[in-house]
């Protein structure tokens, strides 16, 4: 159920609450008196953060001769008699006061700053830099100038705004919330830190479709669409897999892409049906080497962020990222987890009574891996606090991926699992065609019996293979997750626009 805590009503004309009604009556009084609510343009000469660096050493009660332009929201008013006081912010959460007294805008000019600007207008403020008795740099107005007129008042400061709200009113989140702000700049920084750490090992960046023919590349239900232009059906990616091998299979050794996947399956605090992923692949590299490159990619993320592998969460938990990850493969897992032996072999029938004993549901379409992988979720889900590589996945459940070189009945798959969720995926990566194709003939399969998530046969990737794939590492890793894993948050707080239900009106 939507949490409408803190979301105002859509409402126009006579019903608009008295707040909003004000706000629109001031609007129509700056027109009416010949001056723009929305003007194009406003003096600017210098930004906040300039202001505050520049001048962070002024001493009590000073009066540099310097003018400057600066812009703001109003965060903060106190109208007395001959002196206003205001408390202006920018974008990147830096403050200023702003002081405007009888003798220096006029009475004229007062009187309208104390009528018509309230708090949430964006404002101009013309003045010379000073402190104050108080010590406090601040702007002494000579001329102001509004900038956008905010038509609906600010959250209460005293009254946080809901998870709900937060989400679905991002705008307004990062007006009142330092957080929120820091988040949104986090993921760049990220980012930034991703793309150098593949620059330094000689990776190519490139880019792949989001629209395709057919759907590949992960076990996932897609999203459907229809091209007017081709009148055809076509998928949303689930994942650049298959397109990536192919630059691969073309002589691009080492490739790598941050992408957006779109899986229609379920949302909770670890997943989006819209999300960020980045995917690399590594001729001439295999689960090993592909292993290490991740968790350089997140230590250097993690340096980035933090300064530090060990990072600290919202609520000051701290995660250690150094040092080298714990490995261990999944049947002795779950094998432990259970107080006996499950291996590989383990008939369906055998994992169906360990997963009854355990009361886990069991859908009548999983393969024998599928219910050993389950198995395993139900007896270490948010238990694997990590970061730990889990090794060896079963072999029906990973139609892309090498046989072990030497344990028969799994490949050469690992998970990164991290404070309880999974962070990352990687391979040795399946390079013969003619196996390649039994595989996805038996998804294919499974499909045509009503598994929504099974892969589709893909002849044009299985040409590519069949002029000689390389042998190869590749890994995909969440965007949204890795954020989760630098701060402790939820998806939907990393994500800075997740999908959200319409509201009820």
């Amino acid at each position: 159920m939507s949490d409408s805590k803190n979301i105002p009503p859509v409402v126009e004309g006579d019903d608009l609450p008295e707040q909003l009604r004000i706000r629109r009556e001031k609007r129509e009084a700056i027109i009416a008196r010949g001056a723009e609510a929305y003007p194009v343009a406003v003096p600017r000469t210098s930004t906040l953060k300039d202001i505050r660096q520049r001048h962070k050493d002024l001493e009590i009660d000073v009066a540099t001769g310097i003018t400057e332009s600066v812009v703001g929201r109003v965060i903060f008013k106190r109208d007395t008699g001959k002196l206003c006081f205001a408390t202006i912010r920018e974008g990147d959460g830096t403050e200023l006061q702003a002081m405007l007294s009888l003798d220096k805008v006029g009475q004229e000019n007062l009187d309208l700053w104390k009528s018509e600007i309230d708090l949430g207008d964006l404002v101009s403020v013309t003045g010379e830099v000073i402190t104050s008795k108080r010590g406090e740099l601040s702007i002494l107005a000579s001329a102001w100038i509004l900038a956008a007129k905010s038509l609906r008042p600010l959250p209460v400061e005293h009254k946080p705004l809901s998870e709900e709200t937060r989400v679905r009113m991002r705008y307004v989140d990062l007006i009142v919330r330092p957080e929120a702000r820091a988040n949104a700049r986090l993921r760049p920084q990220v980012m930034r830190a991703l793309r150098e750490t593949f620059n330094e090992k000689d990776f190519i960046e490139v880019e792949t479709p989001m629209l395709q023919v057919m759907h590949g590349g992960a076990a996932a239900r897609p999203f459907k669409t229809f091209s007017n232009a081709y009148d055809m059906d076509l998928y949303l990616r689930i994942a650049p897999e298959l397109f990536l091998k192919r630059c691969v299979v073309g002589g691009l050794e080492r490739v790598f892409e941050i992408n957006r996947n779109f899986r229609n399956e379920g949302a909770d605090s670890s997943h989006s049906p819209e999300f960020a992923m980045i995917e690399s692949y590594e001729a001439y590299g295999d689960w090993d080497s592909i292993a290490a490159l991740t968790q350089q990619l997140v230590q250097d993320a993690a340096m980035a962020t933090s300064g530090s592998h060990i990072v600290t969460h919202h609520d000051g938990r701290q995660l250690d990222l150094g040092g080298k990850w714990k490995e261990a493969y999944l049947f002795d897992l779950i094998s432990e987890g259970l107080g006996q032996g499950v291996t590989a072999a383990t008939s369906l029938d055998e994992l169906k009574a360990v997963a009854s004993k355990l009361g886990m549901k069991i859908d009548p379409k999983w393969v024998t891996g599928k219910l050993a992988e389950e198995i395993f979720e139900h007896l270490y889900e948010g238990k694997l606090t990590g970061p730990i590589f889990v090794k060896g996945y079963p072999i029906d459940t990973s139609p892309l991926v090498r046989a072990h070189r030497e344990i028969p009945g799994i490949v050469e798959k690992w998970d990164l699992y991290v404070e309880g969720f999974e962070l990352a995926t990687g391979y040795s990566e399946l390079i013969d065609p003619v196996i390649q194709r039994e595989r996805l003939l038996e998804q294919a399969s499974l499909g045509a019996k009503g598994d929504l998530e099974a892969m589709q046969l893909d002849e044009d990737f299985l040409r590519a293979m069949e002029y000689a794939m390389p042998p190869m590492g590749g890994m995909g890793m969440g965007v949204d997750r890795l954020l989760m894993a630098l701060t402790g948050l939820g998806i939907r707080e990393t994500i800075l626009f997740p999908l959200v239900k319409p509201e009820e009106q």
